[in-house]
């Protein structure tokens, strides 16, 4: 298949990095490693997601083949031309900031009372925990600081965090901004 030219965005970065730690895989199997990795810190749309896989082959960043029997699957994997796309996206030094969108804080602004949203959202973040601590038993902890073991770090440490941030807040109210006698919102 010639190559087409297409553009990479943070989702074809996302596939090709699930595929390069699952190798061969089907866009099922992507779509199950994804819900237990990456959609934890990177919520991509089924839709998008599911169609990504052959939009980066077309590319040639993938490769893809389709099983001869049985239900005749398409099976992608990364070709050299994607590990290479990959390898430089990793290493550029290029890191845009994380966008928060929560729909309790925009609620919040309007006029809701924080603390039974902070409450509930201080549950969502207690599960999340364990549901991240279960996956992190499951990895190779030689694996230091860097693949799926160190983003699971990274996201139990944010939602540490956060959890410690909300229960401080609905014990004491608001922290001290430091500027006591200025209004943060005009």
């Amino acid at each position: 298949m010639p190559e087409k030219e297409i553009r990479l965005n943070p989702s074809s970065y996302a596939v090709l990095a699930l595929i390069k730690a699952a190798g061969e895989s089907t866009p099922y199997e992507l779509k199950a490693l994804l819900e237990k990795s990456v959609e934890n810190f990177w919520p991509i749309p089924h839709t998008t997601f599911y169609a990504e896989p052959a939009r980066l082959a077309t590319g040639g960043y993938l490769s893809e083949r389709q099983e001869k029997g049985g239900r005749r699957r398409k099976l992608y994997d990364l070709t050299g031309r994607g590990r290479q796309a990959l390898e430089e996206w990793v290493h550029d030094e290029e890191y845009p900031p994380p966008q928060l969108r929560d729909d309790g804080a925009l609620k919040i602004f309007a006029g809701a009372d924080p603390i039974p949203i902070l409450e509930r959202r201080a549950e969502w973040h207690r599960a999340k925990l364990v549901e991240l601590e279960g996956y992190l038993e499951l990895t190779n902890p030689d694996d230091g600081f860097s693949g799926p073991r160190g983003s699971l770090l990274a996201g139990i440490t944010y939602h540490r965090a956060l959890l410690r941030a909300i229960e401080d807040f609905v014990e004491g109210g608001p922290p001290p901004s430091g500027r006591e006698t200025e209004s943060a919102v005009p």
